[in-house]
């Protein structure tokens, strides 16, 4: 079995993030950019598969992601195989994502695509999806375990309150994963450094025609600031009367 796991680089959200210009984006110049949760998941799943049975992991990233040749790296430094580049995207939405993926993919003979059920950067989180419509292939998403059975895989599927449901895809398939059947493994930053310098990294270009998005983001705004923290100061009696003192005076404590 031959596995593609799509990675998307996103922003690190623990950097401080301001608006561009126009209020339409971040303003990405300056952001620290790492490999999307939820396609680490994926990753992990995949290497899993190759774990117990023996296939073949490629990961497949976009070449206009920023930063996006470190997630490939450090992703062969975990176990995959062959790590890919794509040129060609007309857009960084969803639909323009899916299509340029959809035209590397079709060329190759993958058996099952693997990818994040969202990211912390789009408006949708439709990728998995939209790349199965693309390719006209079967599709599962909030993907929990995969497994190898018969000539398909068998799925398990989240639903909500709890709820799952346990399904055999026919191949070829492309699935989102919500999580892995376990934590995503480490990779040493040694051993991130070797495969870096031994480089292998392949490049593919796709020709496709410009993607309609559907969603237009019109305006961004920053969260309000408020200063209403009060920080409290004295010994421990006078910070426990001021403590019962804004508890009365909220109602929440009577007497």
């Amino acid at each position: 079995m031959h596995v593609a796991v799509i990675l998307k680089a996103v922003p690190d959200l623990v950097e401080e993030m301001e608006l561009n210009s126009d209020g339409t984006d971040l303003d990405r110049e300056y952001l620290k950019f790492v490999s999307n949760e939820w396609d680490e998941q994926a990753l992990e799943e995949a290497l899993l598969l190759k774990d117990s049975d023996g296939a073949q992991v490629t990961v497949v990233g976009l070449a206009d992601d920023p930063d996006i040749e470190q997630a490939l790296y450090t992703a062969v430094a975990k176990g995959a195989d062959n790590a890919v580049t794509v040129e060609g995207a007309t857009g960084t939405d969803t639909r323009s994502r899916a299509a340029a993926l959809a035209a590397y993919l079709s060329s190759q003979s993958f058996d099952l695509v693997l990818t994040g059920v969202q990211a912390p950067d789009d408006l949708d989180g439709q990728l998995p999806s939209a790349l199965a419509a693309a390719l006209d292939w079967p599709h599962v998403s909030v993907v929990v375990s995969v497994g190898v059975s018969g000539s398909g895989v068998a799925v398990r599927q989240e639903f909500a309150a709890g709820r799952a449901a346990d399904l055999e895809v026919t191949l070829p398939a492309v699935l989102g994963v919500q999580v892995a059947r376990q934590a995503p493994r480490y990779a040493p930053v040694t051993r991130v450094r070797q495969v870096m310098q031994a480089g292998g990294l392949a490049s593919e270009s796709v020709s496709v025609a410009a993607a309609e998005s559907g969603l237009k983001v019109r305006r961004m705004y920053p969260p309000e600031t408020t200063s209403h923290a009060e920080m409290l100061t004295g010994s421990p009696s006078d910070v426990a009367a001021r403590i019962v003192e804004l508890l009365r005076s909220r109602g929440l404590v009577k007497g």
